[in-house]
């Protein structure tokens, strides 16, 4: 599989996009006014404990407090004591070999005999102080998720302050390499006094012993400088901010099978390049700057995928489809023959079913990962008679799941096509980043968000700039919108006059749809 990384940066918002085999694969989105949560540490006051449920809500200084269950409480907070991990040689608490910063749990804690598991009230009180880790967004109205277990992922080790041993990924299966790989960590630890524990990931395997050293070189700099915030800031603070989603994702994705790293931003090129020449030299050449004037995301195809990923229709190359609907307890997908019938050698109306069932797997799974969906999904196939083509069916799913990054797991519970996957969610699905409830429908339908049209004017401006002769710039635009370009969004509009070097008007029309605009020279 060959891979490709599209960045699209205004200074505003950042979308990257992963294409595999020239197929956009994942989209991701970060907005500088929107930033994500998941991976930062903070101080954090327990604002209520709740003994029925055994967990608490921790203030964070957010919009909402986030949720803690007591499995994910850290015994004595003030002390950072050392636990004890479950079996040595397991990955780091379901992150992944690309999962971000407390993405999953931490090692489980070993059970001491008969002693009873603690309980929430004998671990916390309301305005007790707390460092706590995000491992999952705020999800409509709930608070962000939360655990006292912080890990914390590098290039090739992932740091677990909480407890004190060093793991290997099972993916390394050479006993020579696990055990070098071992020997690296500890002799830093006992060099340098490094306490906290470290599990060394596949991306590990072969690399020199000063990339290893350079990660916990990082990790005891950050560690360090953690607690010291911890020491001098009060309840709520941060402590600790995860990097810009660009440095994430190179850092957690990166690898060979990369053939290009394409920017449409000279800020954010040299920030990339300059990371890549420190993380992997040898993908240097393939940073890419781009320089056209038409938009990156249209020139690859990007924004076509996007703009189907918001509808619920998605045709398959057949004529048959899948519908894709989000409630707010699981996304229900549903497949349909459409307008194919099958080949007339065919002779079989099962053959067809089978056919249209196995094209439309390969784009449920890109489009749940296209989409970020998360939680229950249910897949409702077309009934199939014969047990052996369900079968296939469901092995299809499987197999195709496994690209997945996300942990994600598929049951079948119909004998005549319905499936359930359950797939782990961290953050917002790509609609509910990308739009809002609809005001002309009663929230029955979306939208796209106010930021997200300024953000497609800016690019529609910067694309028929060169097309102006020097003329101003009128702009006429939903009211909604034109409050936006002189509230929130102002710093657009300034970037909107310095791109054509005129004075902008911007033109309220009630007249015009949300989504509507028209750019004039005048």
């Amino acid at each position: 599989m060959t891979k490709e990384m599209i960045i699209s940066s205004n200074g505003h918002e950042t979308m990257v996009a992963i294409l595999e085999d020239d197929l956009v694969a994942e989209i991701f989105v970060e907005r500088e006014r929107q930033r994500g949560v998941v991976g930062n540490v903070y101080k954090g006051r327990v604002s209520k404990v709740l003994p029925g449920m055994q967990s608490s809500f921790i203030d964070l200084g957010l919009p909402r407090d986030g949720f803690l269950y007591v499995a994910d409480v850290v015994d004595t907070m003030e002390e950072f004591d050392k636990l004890e991990s479950g079996d040595e040689e397991a990955e780091a608490g379901g992150t992944g070999e690309a999962g971000g910063a407390g993405q999953g749990q931490a090692a489980p804690r070993e059970s001491k005999g008969e002693q009873a598991a603690p309980k929430i009230e004998d671990l916390l009180r309301e305005g007790q102080e707390i460092i706590v880790q995000v491992v999952k967004e705020p999800l409509g109205t709930k608070g962000a998720r939360l655990t006292s277990h912080v890990t914390m992922p590098g290039r090739f080790l992932v740091f677990m302050p909480t407890v004190d041993h060093v793991g290997v990924s099972r993916k390394i299966e050479s006993r020579e390499e696990r055990s070098r790989l071992r020997g690296i960590v500890r002799e830093f630890r006992e060099a340098h006094g490094f306490t906290g524990g470290v599990i060394i990931r596949t991306a590990a395997a072969g690399r020199p012993k000063e990339d290893i050293v350079s990660d916990l070189e990082a990790f005891h700099t950050i560690w360090t400088e953690l607690r010291q915030k911890n020491e001098s800031s009060r309840a709520p603070a941060v402590l600790y901010r995860e990097p810009s989603i660009v440095g994430k994702l190179l850092r957690d994705l990166l690898t060979e099978e990369f053939q290009a790293i394409r920017i449409d931003n000279a800020a954010e090129h040299r920030r990339v390049a300059d990371l890549i020449d420190h993380i992997l030299p040898s993908l240097s050449p393939r940073v890419k700057l781009y320089t056209k004037p038409y938009p990156i995301f249209e020139e690859y195809g990007v924004q076509a995928e996007i703009d189907k990923a918001l509808k619920s229709k998605v045709w398959l190359k057949s004529g048959g489809s899948i519908v894709i609907n989000q409630t707010e307890a699981l996304v229900a997908i549903d497949v349909n023959t459409g307008r194919y019938v099958g080949k007339k050698t065919s002779g079989r109306l099962e053959d067809t079913i089978v056919k249209t069932n196995l094209e439309a797997v390969r784009e449920i799974v890109r489009q749940i990962r296209l989409r970020d969906l998360g939680g229950i999904i249910v897949l409702d196939f077309i009934d199939m008679e014969e047990k052996k083509n369900r079968q296939k069916v469901f092995q299809a799913i499987e197999a195709e799941l496994k690209k997945d990054r996300s942990p994600s797991k598929a049951l079948q519970v119909s004998d005549f096509g319905l499936i359930i996957v359950t797939r782990k969610r961290v953050k917002q699905s790509l609609e509910r980043v990308l739009t809002e409830p609809c005001p002309y429908c009663s929230g029955t339908g979306v939208i796209k968000s106010s930021s997200t049209i300024c953000y497609e004017i800016l690019s529609e401006v910067k694309k028929v700039g060169p097309d102006l002769n020097g003329h101003r710039l009128l702009l006429r635009v939903n009211p909604d919108i034109a409050r936006a370009l002189k509230e929130e969004e102002s710093a657009v509009l300034r970037d909107l006059k310095q791109a054509i070097g005129k004075d902008v008007t911007i033109r309220s029309d009630v007249q015009l749809h949300h989504e509507q605009f028209d750019v004039m020279a005048v």
